[in-house]
């Protein structure tokens, strides 16, 4: 007696290998309809944005459709829990406090992860973050989400962590005027958490205006590219009380109060060592309030404006 096996392979079109490493293995009645981001720059969070996702995650508002969302933060309570919950489209809302590194290779905690659709990072720091969430199952279930269609969102050091570069803020603090000063004393740029385009050469910054953090951003860029890192660098200033969101073609979009400022370097500064004041002409800035947008996947050719940087002092008003 002889048996016939036949073998179907299902080819279905992917995203950019840096989205689609993970898709391959995802069923298909599990993608939503992202992927989605919200990077909130600290203060009040705007929960226009968070509804946002949610239904860009679902696909529909005001429908019967609903999503799980999981906050994770390193340290603190689950007072995002009730005001999520109410939102339209919630489930279920559960907060991981996730404050060492043994606890984000749980089982449990990464199940959990990998069910929700939504997950929201709190602000906190940014370098617990990194040590305690790099290269382990939790980065790896954030991943998964992101992949499946999912949305992900953060505010303050919860917004840092998630563009390509991270500064991770694990030595002294760090101003404008110190990092102008010495583009290297007390600055490391580590890689991003998470697998994603649309973001390639970006470092996102927070608190922007109220803690004056323009020079600082230049700086990252200027580093980014003096060290080879990247060819092109964005810094995205994001000021309290406001929101970033991205959909998955790459529109960014301004939510709330402040503005978002995208700082372009795209070319090598003029003198970016350690103990030696920073050089760098004609950053290309864009300045965006409520409700306008910028375009991550095609970034514009010409800036809102151009400020340089002559040993340390900036030759104009960067806001």
């Amino acid at each position: 007696m002889f048996c016939l096996i036949i073998t179907i392979v299902l080819i279905f079109p992917t995203q950019a290998k840096s989205d689609s490493y993970l898709e391959n293995s995802i069923p298909l009645s599990l993608m939503y309809s992202g992927p989605v981001y919200n990077f909130g720059g600290g203060g009040l969070d705007i929960d226009s944005a968070i509804q946002w996702m949610i239904n860009q995650v679902r696909g529909c508002n005001s429908c019967a459709e609903k999503v799980d969302v999981i906050v994770i933060r390193d340290s603190g309570s689950n007072a995002y829990n009730q005001p999520i919950l109410a939102m339209d489209g919630v489930d279920s809302v559960e907060t991981l406090i996730i404050s060492h590194r043994k606890n984000a290779q749980k089982q449990n905690i990464i199940e959990q992860i990998e069910n929700a659709e939504v997950i929201f990072f709190a602000g906190g720091d940014q370098c617990q973050y990194l040590r305690n969430y790099r290269n382990t199952e939790v980065d790896k279930a954030v991943n998964s989400v992101i992949a499946k269609g999912g949305a992900v969102g953060g505010t303050s050091a919860g917004a840092m962590i998630q563009s390509d570069f991270v500064f991770n803020a694990c030595s002294e603090t760090v101003t404008s005027k110190t990092a102008l000063k010495d583009p290297y004393q007390d600055i490391t740029l580590d890689e991003g958490l998470f697998h994603r385009q649309n973001f390639q050469g970006t470092v996102i910054d927070t608190h922007f205006y109220e803690r004056d953090r323009m020079g600082r951003l230049m700086t990252f860029v200027a580093r980014l590219l003096r060290d080879g890192i990247s060819d092109t660098a964005l810094g995205i200033g994001i000021d309290e009380d406001t929101s970033l969101i991205v959909d998955k073609s790459g529109l960014a979009k301004v939510v709330g109060n402040g503005f978002v400022y995208f700082v372009l370097g795209d070319h090598l500064p003029e003198k970016c060592q350690p103990q030696t004041p920073l050089t760098f002409s004609r950053f290309k800035i864009w300045k965006k309030e409520n409700g306008e947008t910028f375009d991550l996947n095609h970034r514009p050719l010409t800036a809102d404006y151009q400020v340089s940087v002559e040993n340390g002092e900036l030759d104009s008003s960067p806001y």
